[in-house]
């Protein structure tokens, strides 16, 4: 796939590297690479790889812009609020190097579509921020045979691995058991805004590497990084024999989706649907709502009649809902509820309910009209 005279001169600087140069830019325009995650990750991965000439560039998000996003999601600006990522970043992609073909998926990720995404594509960029997703990610490069290049993110760290078929541990075999639920996304946990741009630059890093076939690639290494001691470590890793995906018997032979979450004694889970039909139901006995985000969260928009607790104050704070049967815990996404029902069920407090998938999928299926933060 030769250059033409105006590729030449964009993509000059690589031309002029001899490790690169023309036969590398060449492979570089014939490269079809996905970036599922527009977020804080797959924006400056996907503005890099745009900008290096990546021939084919995919961008897969479910979400819409948000304002929050704004703090570290850099494919984005203020006019692409309440937008759809991957049609806004399209766009902004598209504007920054017309010469890339860029394909916008807006939709979510599940076992029943991954194989005919992934098949569309030579390489995948793995840019989420949750476990479930990661997994089945991961699980189907395996499957179906395609090189992975996976990042994480959280508050200040952040780490990075590369998976090539046949050449190194894939991401289960460094992470065997998923805790979907118990870890905090950026949401929830918070994120120091320009950490996902070191990382998300380095995912471009090792594409643009793979890509062309220069230098080493994080096969087998582990690269871990600590924003606030300003440190990069790096583990060396090998492939176990009894990973479940591709270990010498693997159990995972097709993409599947996370299992539902593993029932709790005395736990309750809720959707939205069935928080709105228990609130009608109710007749002046409605249950307690224990909304445990942060302030400004809750300020910018709660459930009406929600007691606020923060996480951080719930452990000094329960007794003040001991007395209450059958709270109803609630967050943004879930995660932090649900750590609060396990915190209320030690305690002793009976029947605790979590909110699933939190204020997110309440504003998403109840109340568009709800802020959230």
């Amino acid at each position: 796939m030769s250059l033409s005279s105006r590729e030449r001169e964009r993509y000059q600087r690589h031309l002029s590297l001899a490790e690169i140069g023309e036969s590398g830019q060449e492979r570089l325009k014939a490269a079809r690479v996905l970036v599922v995650g527009a977020g804080g990750l797959g924006s400056p991965a996907a503005l890099y790889l745009a900008a290096a000439g990546c021939g084919t560039l995919g961008l897969l998000d479910y979400d819409k812009v948000e304002l929050s996003n704004l703090q570290r999601q850099v494919l984005f600006d203020t006019d692409a609020l309440s937008r759809s990522k991957a049609e806004a970043g399209g766009e902004r992609l598209a504007r920054l190097n017309p010469d890339v073909r860029i394909v916008a998926h807006a939709l979510e990720l599940r076992a029943a579509n991954v194989r005919e995404l992934f098949a569309q594509y030579d390489l995948v960029l793995d840019g989420t921020d949750r476990l479930a997703a990661r997994y089945l990610i991961n699980d189907a490069c395996v499957i179906l045979g395609k090189p992975l290049v996976s990042a994480a993110i959280h508050r200040f760290e952040g780490q990075l691995l590369t998976y090539v078929p046949g050449k190194g541990p894939c991401y289960r075999c460094v992470f065997p058991h998923s805790a979907e639920g118990l870890v905090a996304n950026c949401a929830e946990a918070g994120v120091l805004g320009v950490l996902p741009g070191v990382l998300g630059t380095l995912q471009a890093t090792e594409a643009i590497k793979l890509i062309t076939g220069v230098g080493e690639l994080l096969i087998g290494r582990l690269l871990t990084y600590d924003a606030l001691e300003m440190r990069f470590e790096e583990f060396r890793l090998a492939r176990r024999p009894d990973c479940a995906v591709c270990g010498d018997a693997p159990t995972i032979t097709a993409p599947r989706d996370p299992p539902p979450p593993a029932a709790v004694p005395g736990l309750r889970r809720l959707s939205a649907g069935a928080l709105q039909q228990l609130l009608r139901e109710a007749h002046g006995a409605a249950p307690l709502l224990v909304d445990v985000r942060e302030i400004s969260e809750f300020a910018a928009g709660h459930l009406p009649g929600s007691v606020h607790i923060p996480l951080g104050e719930l452990p000094q704070r329960l007794e003040e809902i001991a007395h209450h049967p059958a709270p109803v815990f609630i967050c943004r996404s879930g995660g932090r509820s649900l750590h609060a029902c396990q915190l209320a069920l030690r305690a002793g407090v009976p029947s605790p309910a979590n909110l699933e998938g939190g204020l997110t999928a309440w504003a998403r299926e109840i109340d568009p009209a709800l802020h959230v933060l």
